[in-house]
C-alpha cells in the first residue's frame, strides 16, 4: 500500500471511530424491566398495575417527545429467588435490560441486588420490604424508595404498643421479608416498654392459618402482630374473625397492609385495623388527580397500591437522572449515582433526599381501616391517625450497617 493510501485508510478508520463514539454518545434507548408476582399472592397489589404505573411514568417523562426511545418489559418471579435471578439475567445479558424495577418479595430482590451489583445495571426497589437492601445488603447500584421494615415497624409497632399493647405474638412469614418485619417491629416493642412474648413462622401462600391462629390465641397477647403481606394477610384476617380472635380481646396488628387487601377483605371485616403506608390515594389533590388518572390505565380498574405509586416516582426520577446524563452511560452505579445526586420531587410523595444508603426520604402515615357507615364511597377506606415525619420513617444513618454510608 502506497504513503498516501495508507494515509486515507487511516483517516477512514478515524472518521469511523469517532462517528462509533458519536453514536454512542448519543445511545438514548432505554429498557426497564417490571419484576414482580404476576399470579399470586401478591399481584393485586404489584402485578400488571406496575407494569401500568412505569408506563404512565415513561409517558409523563416526556424523554420520548425528546428523541428517547423506551421499551418496558415484565416478568413474573413466582416469589422465588431462583427464577427471579434467571429472568433478570437473561434481561440484562441478552435484552440489555438497563434496569430492574418493583420487585416485591424480598428474598428475590436481596438475589436479583446481588446480581445488578454484578453486572453494573439498576434495581429500582419499590416492592421489596427488607430494610437489608438499604442496610448490611446496600449496593450503589440499588435505590428503595417506598417503604421498608424499619418504617413499619417503627409506625405500627411503636403506636400499638405505646397505646397499651405491650405483649405481642408473631405469625410471620417464612422468608427474608417476614423475618426482617418480626425482627424490626420486636426491637421496636421492646425498645417501647412492650414484651414480646413469642411467635411461630408460617410458609408463604398459607391457606390455612387455624394451628397459628390458635397458638396466637393461647399466648394471651394483646397483640397479634402478623408479620406477612398479600393473600397471607387476607387469610389470616378473614380466619382470625372465624375464631373470634379480636371479640375475645386481642388485636391484630396488620404490620403491612395495602389498599387491594382492603378492598379484598371488605370494611366489615377490616374495620379498626390500624397499619402504616407511605401513600394512600385520596391524601391530597396531587394523589387523588393521579390515582384517579391511574385507575382508568388500571388493568383491574382499582386505586394504586403503595408500591404502584412508589414506582411511578421512582421511574420518573430515574428517567430523570438518565436526562441530566445526556444519554444512557451503560452504568448502573453512575445512573444512580445521579439519582441521589438530584433532588426527588413528585407529585405524590413531594420532596425529599435520596440517601447515600439509597433509602429515598418520605413521609409515612398510621392509617385506620373506617367502618363501613364511616366510608363515603368506593375505595374511600382509610382515616389518618398520625403523620410520621420522613427522618423517623427511616433508619438515621448514624445507626446504619450500610457500607456505603461515611459516618
Amino acid at each position: 500500500m502506497t504513503m498516501p493510501a495508507r494515509r486515507a485508510a487511516a483517516l477512514l478508520a478515524c472518521a469511523a471511530f469517532g462517528f462509533a463514539t458519536s453514536a454512542f454518545a448519543q445511545d438514548k434507548t432505554i429498557k426497564i424491566g417490571v419484576l414482580n408476582d404476576m399470579s399470586s399472592l401478591y399481584a393485586d397489589i404489584g402485578g400488571p398495575n406496575s407494569v401500568a404505573a412505569v408506563k404512565m411514568a415513561v409517558e409523563d417523562s416526556g424523554l420520548k417527545a425528546k428523541g428517547w426511545t423506551i421499551e418496558v418489559l415484565s416478568g413474573d418471579h413466582q416469589n422465588k429467588p431462583d427464577i427471579g435471578v434467571n429472568i433478570a439475567r437473561q434481561w440484562i445479558d441478552s435484552d440489555k435490560v438497563d434496569a430492574i424495577a418493583d420487585t416485591p418479595s424480598s428474598g428475590v430482590a436481596l438475589a436479583v441486588s446481588n446480581l445488578v451489583k454484578e453486572k453494573n445495571a439498576v434495581l429500582l426497589n419499590s416492592g421489596a420490604a427488607t430494610a437489608d437492601l438499604t442496610g448490611k445488603a446496600c449496593t450503589p447500584n440499588t435505590v428503595s424508595f417506598t417503604y421498608d421494615t424499619y418504617m413499619l415497624a417503627n409506625g405500627t409497632g411503636k403506636a400499638l404498643t405505646k397505646a397499651g399493647g405491650d405483649s405481642w405474638f408473631f405469625l410471620t412469614a417464612d422468608y427474608a421479608f417476614g423475618h426482617a418485619l418480626e425482627r424490626d417491629t420486636g426491637a421496636v416493642v421492646t425498645a417501647t416498654g412492650g414484651k414480646v412474648l413469642g411467635g411461630v413462622k408460617h410458609p408463604l401462600n398459607t391457606a390455612d392459618f387455624s394451628s397459628f391462629l390458635l397458638q396466637a390465641q393461647s399466648s394471651k397477647a394483646k397483640i397479634i402482630g402478623l408479620a406477612n403481606a398479600g393473600g397471607d394477610t387476607t387469610n389470616a384476617i378473614k380466619q382470625a374473625a372465624e375464631f373470634g380472635i379480636v371479640q375475645g380481646g386481642q388485636k391484630l396488628a396488620a404490620l403491612l397492609l395495602f389498599i387491594n387487601d382492603v378492598h379484598s377483605l371488605g370494611l366489615k371485616t377490616a374495620q379498626g385495623l390500624t397499619f402504616t403506608e407511605s401513600f394512600y390515594w385520596d391524601l391530597n389533590d396531587q394523589t387523588r388527580e393521579w390515582s384517579k388518572r391511574f385507575q382508568k390505565v388500571s388493568p383491574k380498574g382499582s386505586m394504586p397500591s403503595m408500591t404502584v405509586a412508589g414506582l411511578y416516582a421512582e421511574i420518573l426520577h430515574y428517567l430523570k437522572a438518565m436526562e441530566a446524563l445526556g444519554s444512557n452511560p451503560r452504568d448502573g452505579a453512575k445512573v444512580v449515582a445521579k439519582m441521589k445526586e438530584l433532588p426527588t420531587d413528585d407529585p405524590l410523595f413531594g420532596k425529599g433526599p435520596l440517601r447515600q444508603d439509597g433509602r429515598r426520604l418520605i413521609p409515612a402515615y398510621l392509617f385506620e381501616v373506617k367502618k363501613p357507615e364511616e366510608s363515603k364511597g368506593p375505595w374511600d377506606y382509610y382515616k389518618l391517625v398520625a403523620t410520621i415525619a420522613p427522618e423517623d420513617a427511616a433508619k438515621p444513618l448514624k445507626d446504619s450497617d450500610c457500607p456505603l454510608v461515611k459516618k
